[in-house]
């Protein structure tokens, strides 16, 4: 490959590549404002959700697939609304475990060259242009959070996920690692943090690594059923909010 060839083609606008003229950057900002409000009213009433990261490369033949199917349905079984990175893989399966199984199933999509696209297995779903959108939107309405095996995107997720709860600006709710064979490497690199003192070995509390499904339902019951009561939000008619 050459060296100047990018793995993701640029997009005409490319917001992160300096300084641009007053206008560009006020263009910028009004079109994350609008993606922003587009996220907050596709998404207001799907709550209370659970967020499953993972792979968007795992077809439906592979063990993390299916597993991820049965997330889905468990969630779905524990009345909570499945939420995804809305694309193929690990994404796809827990939508489809939910949505195949009476449960609720959403999810924000990302725009790429390669890779994702809708899946098929949602009720609601939002389109973004940018990550770090999507990833205000995946954490927002969530109450827990299953991380299942997947690459740089799937460790973004769940790194800044953990970083919102260790700095509290999110509730500690609920992080479950799904798969030790996978996750056991990342977890010693997370011990070694302790080691040399750039974690305090209290965060690592945070996460709950495991390899049973029931097991990791079994942790986000017990956890929301003691530090929360949710309600469903009521619709204000002179918002336009439908039902």
């Amino acid at each position: 490959m050459n060296k100047t060839e990018r793995i993701i083609p640029a997009q005409e606008s490319v917001y992160l590549d300096g300084p641009k003229p007053r206008i560009n950057e006020l263009g910028f900002a009004w079109q994350i404002f609008r993606q922003f409000i587009k996220g907050f009213r596709t998404l207001h009433f799907v709550g209370p959700c659970i967020t499953v990261f993972g792979s968007a490369r795992f077809k439906e033949d592979h063990p993390y697939y299916q597993q991820a199917v049965a997330v889905g349905k468990k969630i779905a079984e524990l009345g909570f609304t499945t939420m995804t990175g809305g694309g193929p893989g690990i994404m796809e399966a827990a939508n489809k475990g939910a949505y195949e199984n009476g449960g609720q199933s959403v999810g924000c999509n990302i725009k790429l060259p390669f890779e994702q696209y809708p899946n098929p297995y949602m009720h609601k779903w939002i389109t973004f242009d940018y990550f770090f959108i999507r990833k205000v939107l995946l954490v927002k309405y969530s109450y827990a959070f299953i991380i299942m095996p997947g690459g740089f995107g799937t460790m973004d997720e769940f790194f800044e996920t953990l970083t919102l709860a260790q700095t509290k600006v999110i509730n500690d709710f609920p992080i479950v690692l799904l798969g030790k064979d996978y996750f056991q490497p990342l977890l010693d690199s997370i011990d070694d943090m302790a080691k040399h003192g750039t974690i305090s070995p209290e965060d690592k509390k945070l996460i709950f690594l495991t390899d049973d499904v029931d097991e990791a339902m079994n942790y986000i019951k017990t956890y929301v059923k003691k530090n929360y009561k949710v309600r469903p939000r009521r619709r204000l008619w002179w918002l336009f909010e439908k039902r």
